[in-house]
């Protein structure tokens, strides 16, 4: 294991957010590639931010950017382990790194309360996915294997796990406000060997 993929992707995120700030139209692309990169290879993470819990998917911090333009973060799912539904009100990057998730996107309805789910859609290895504000952002994510644990790199356009959002019940759109926060203390050292 390596760790100089992940200090890779973040000097180049830090390069980009540097140049072109953190608006979502100025550095999504661009930093889709970077976690396509990223993701490309799966001989990095360090085991600490792959540990699943039998009970709960975990949410563990990578690097967050000192002025918190930009934080990533590796989702670990347990067999059946999803998310409500919630939104992110920042734009965000899913790059699949083991196993598959499936997310299903939500909008309000237009002919009464509640939100309407969309189709779903499968993310294997590899696969690169977009929330925000503007293409849409609210959704429920789940480990679409039932058998072993699934691996998602997440990159935000803030501090994700310090963010007010909300979670919503579906069938009446009703929100309430959260914070997600990490599931670790540490972070991996990113000048490791």
């Amino acid at each position: 294991m390596s760790i100089a993929r992940l200090r890779n992707a973040v000097s180049a995120l830090t390069r980009l957010v540097e140049r072109q700030g953190n608006r979502e139209d100025a550095v999504l692309e661009p930093a889709r590639e970077i976690l396509s990169s990223l993701i490309a290879y799966d001989d990095w993470l360090p085991e600490p931010f792959a540990a699943h819990d039998p009970k709960h998917y975990r949410q563990y911090l990578l690097h967050c950017d000192p002025l918190e333009r930009f934080s990533l973060v590796s989702f670990v799912w347990g067999p059946g382990q999803r998310t409500p539904v919630h939104d992110h009100l920042i734009w965000g990057l899913v790059g699949m790194l083991r196993g598959e998730e499936e997310a299903v996107a939500y909008t309000p309805r237009t002919d009464r309360m509640g939100l309407e789910a969309g189709p779903a859609r499968r993310l294997r290895p590899g696969m690169v996915d977009a929330v925000s504000p503007m293409l849409g952002d609210i959704h429920t994510v789940a480990n679409a294997l039932a058998d072993r644990p699934s691996i998602s790199i997440h990159l935000y356009g803030g501090n994700i796990g310090t963010m007010r959002r909300h979670g919503f019940d579906p069938a009446t759109g009703t929100a309430r406000p959260f914070v997600s926060g990490y599931s670790a203390d540490m972070v991996p050292n990113l000048w490791a060997a």
